[in-house]
């Protein structure tokens, strides 16, 4: 597992050296997060929809998030899934620190000391029903939800949106079962 979290930090940390030269060859304008991040009603638990793959959550089922409020004012952040080859649970424990007061849409998150990398949201729902994260230089992506399942139209409009910021909609992959119909309960 120890093992499993340093891969994971050394690649976003490697992502994160890499993010400014990478949008600059790209051709792409600097990512845009959203205008304002209220951090007290994005704390919580977040499910995974979709997300671009990554070695770190390779074998990940039913990947979930919880933020929770530090005393320190940093955020706790704890990723858990459920290993597709045991069946077991995997859990993660970082912390998160917001870089950007004016936004609170730009944070670093670090799961071991001193590696840590970009966490900008980029997409919320007016009631923080979903989020979309993403970094910088597009390398990483995730479509996170408040319950395991996305409206299909919903995500569509995501994946448009994030087409136009840059990120490739081919590359995502969903959550089995996290995607209905608007007419399914």
């Amino acid at each position: 597992m120890k093992i499993l979290i340093i891969l994971a930090v050394a690649t976003v940390l490697t992502a994160g050296f890499a993010c400014r030269a990478a949008a600059a060859s790209s051709g792409l304008p600097p990512l845009q997060t959203v205008a304002s991040v209220d951090l007290n009603r994005y704390l919580g638990v977040w499910h995974e929809i979709a997300r671009y793959p990554n070695i770190f959550q390779k074998g990940c089922l039913e990947s979930a998030a919880s933020y929770v409020l530090r005393e320190d004012g940093d955020i706790q952040v704890v990723n858990s899934c459920r290993d597709s080859e045991n069946g077991e649970i995997r859990q993660a424990k970082g912390r998160a620190w917001v870089v950007d007061t004016t936004t609170n849409a730009r944070l670093k998150v670090s799961f071991f000391w001193p590696f840590r990398g970009d966490y900008w949201i980029i997409d919320l729902g007016t009631e923080y029903e979903y989020a979309v994260v993403g970094t910088p230089n597009r390398n990483y992506l995730w479509v996170l939800s408040r319950t395991p399942v996305m409206d299909d139209a919903v995500y569509a409009a995501i994946m448009e949106r994030v087409r136009q910021l840059g990120f490739d909609p081919g590359r995502v992959v969903r959550e089995a079962g996290s995607v209905r119909k608007g007419d399914e309960p």
